[in-house]
């Protein structure tokens, strides 16, 4: 039996690489008036998907670079 700190370990690795919807990504960046990208930022899921967030439009932000790289590393420590 795995200890609970070893579970989220292996939940956070295994959402990490797990695929996302780029029809989502898509209807997200239609919707907020971006179809093509937005220079200098990146598309963020304001509730992480390791932490349960949803892979679809209404859980999307913009996010820039360097604020989706600060994000990363505070949620690599785990969910709330």
């Amino acid at each position: 039996m795995k200890t609970p700190k070893a579970e989220t370990r292996h939940r956070a690795t295994a959402t990490a690489h797990m695929k996302r919807s780029t029809a989502a990504k898509h209807a997200f960046e239609v919707q907020s008036g971006y179809p093509h990208g937005r220079p200098g930022y990146v598309v963020d899921h304001v509730v992480p998907l390791a932490c349960g967030g949803a892979d679809a439009p209404g859980n999307m932000q913009w996010q820039t670079i360097e604020a989706a790289k600060a994000k990363d590393r505070v949620e690599r420590l785990g969910c709330p």
